[in-house]
């Protein structure tokens, strides 16, 4: 007898290695993603503009970034002792404005650079549900804890959210036409919206992407993340004590099921190189200076030092 379901995943046309370049945008599962970049040490960059759920904002951050529309002091405002841009999270917000405008600028500059030199794109989506500024008439990415009023909650349309992947991707090509594409919908629960709703707003992403391209052309990939979670993970000991965050026994597997379809093989075993090293870095001896220790130190450093010399990107 099955006892559970598999998702079935199939390789990817143009799988990722040490050389490539990844970046990658979207909700707080796109974090979860890049700390495995970080920990295998991959090239990548994660969020510059913050966790950003939904696909609108994405868009209009790729905007301005690929047109080097620079923000202006009329593009942020200041609230609770601080100031902040709508357009991105609060993790970058200020209590000096023009640090808050350089800051942004320079994300736009770098990031703009990263994107032409970019190989792979992983974008997660988060939801459908958005906040609309009532004065500015514009979808905010966050509300910075402004009051509830200046906004009204709308959920986007499956049409609007395809045309806002469309023109997400035509941007980013205009830039690097090469790139490979990820797209993957967060498994993140949001029960705020209600449990119904949350589903709901699930659903208008997983239409859209299907609709966009069908999850069939060759520098298009999907990864269904939410659909593991779902179908292969689906009991509560694979959540945090919130219930709606994959725990880290989830992230793991996720992320093994991502490795074995999105990474090349020759990647997977300097993985374990670094998997091997990076615990070793981490062990702590109860006598630092003994003679033990020290040839113990003394081979993880030729360990580092041969995969720097086939890998000089690597850095421990």
């Amino acid at each position: 007898m099955q006892f559970r379901t598999q998702i079935p995943l199939s390789k990817s046309n143009n799988p990722i290695d040490y050389n490539s370049k990844v970046l990658s945008f979207g909700s707080c599962f796109a974090e979860n993603m890049a700390e495995k970049f970080d920990y295998f040490k991959f090239q990548n960059e994660t969020n510059p503009f913050g966790i950003i759920f939904n696909p609108v904002s994405i868009e209009k951050v790729m905007e301005r970034t690929v047109n080097e529309n620079w923000f202006t002091e009329k593009d942020v405002f200041f609230h609770n002792e601080r100031w902040h841009s709508f357009e991105v999270h609060s993790d970058l917000s200020n209590s000096d404005r023009q640090e808050l405008l350089e800051t942004l600028n320079k994300a736009i500059s770098e990031t703009n650079k990263q994107l032409k030199e970019a190989t792979h794109i992983i974008i997660t989506y988060g939801t459908s549900w958005v906040y609309r500024n009532l004065e500015s008439d514009e979808i905010v990415a966050n509300c910075h804890k402004v009051p509830q009023k200046q906004f009204e909650k709308e959920l986007l349309p499956v049409n609007t959210i395809q045309k806002s992947i469309q023109n997400t991707i035509g941007l980013i090509q205009t830039l690097n036409p090469n790139i490979n594409f990820i797209f993957t919908v967060s498994p993140v629960r949001h029960i705020k919206d209600g449990f119904i709703e949350n589903q709901l707003s699930k659903s208008h992403l997983f239409t859209a992407l299907h609709q966009t391209f069908g999850f069939r052309l060759s520098t298009f990939n999907y990864f269904p993340s939410y659909e593991i979670m779902m179908d292969e993970l689906r009991d509560y000991r694979f959540y945090t004590e919130d219930m709606l965050h994959p725990n880290q026994i989830a992230i793991d597997y996720i992320w093994k099921l991502f490795s074995e379809n999105y990474v090349t093989e020759e990647s997977i075993s300097i993985m374990q190189e670094v998997d091997e090293i990076q615990k070793s870095l981490r062990h702590r001896s109860f006598n630092p200076e003994s003679e033990q220790y020290q040839k113990f130190l003394a081979k993880l450093q030729q360990k580092i030092n041969l995969l720097g010399d086939k890998l000089p990107q690597i850095k421990f």
